[in-house]
């Protein structure tokens, strides 16, 4: 089983690093960001009951899965 199956996934670029995302569903938006060490693919139980309700957004964070790395460790704030 692919982590979240049916999901459209993308990159965007936010403040020069890519960001990974993967979004489904309709109605409210829900963001939905892993701990540390995960990925978004840890969401793959609860985000496809939760795009029944609301528009799913999950995310790699930076430097995570399939995001891009900062140039630099020191501000991670942008």
């Amino acid at each position: 089983m692919t982590p979240l199956a049916g999901f459209d996934r993308s990159v965007i670029g936010v403040t020069g690093t890519d960001i990974a995302v993967a979004v489904a569903g309709s109605g409210p938006p829900l963001l939905l960001l892993h701990g540390f060490p995960q990925t978004m693919a840890m969401w793959h139980r609860v985000a496809p009951m939760l795009a029944e309700h609301f528009t799913v957004v999950c995310a790699d964070l930076r430097g995570y899965g399939h995001s891009g790395r900062p140039e630099s460790g020191d501000d991670h704030a942008g």
